[in-house]
């Protein structure tokens, strides 16, 4: 299985859909608990509307975001605190249900992890893969 991740950290809305056009990416599955942002168009329903436009699917798997603390933690740098916290989200059954469905919905089409952290290593995407599929073939795109 080959799944993408990708960060609008730092990017346009014409250089992220660009990057993911160029990779082939087919459906865009954001991992944000709150599907918010203070990035023009990033908000979920922009968003959603601007992928719809270039033939992108956009699906929100909520409980596949990282919970407030978690949030607060990489915020100020303490990835460990992160890594714990997230590992606990990922143990709510509502979270199973969705990396489930993360993995389905990867399997049939290309398909890239939405955040907002440019760099993977920084974000709990990263975190994500490696807890629920370790065993898929991963590209983070850059826009």
């Amino acid at each position: 299985m080959q799944i993408f991740t990708i960060g609008y950290e730092a990017t346009t809305m014409a250089e992220f859909l660009a990057a993911l056009q160029k990779a082939g990416v087919e459906r865009v599955i954001d991992v944000r608990a709150v599907p918010n942002s203070r990035r023009p168009g990033f908000s979920k329903n922009p968003l959603k509307n601007a992928l719809a436009e270039v033939s992108i699917e956009y699906v929100h798997l909520k409980a596949l975001g990282t919970p407030a603390d978690g949030r607060s933690a990489a915020r100020a740098g303490r990835h460990e605190d992160l890594k714990r916290i997230y590992a606990g989200q990922l143990d709510l059954p509502e979270a199973i249900v969705q990396a489930g469905q993360m993995r389905e919905l990867a399997a049939e089409k290309p398909s890239a992890l939405l955040c907002y952290e440019r760099e993977p290593s920084q974000c709990h995407r990263s975190l994500l893969l490696a807890a629920v599929a370790s065993d898929a073939a991963v590209t983070h795109l850059f826009a």
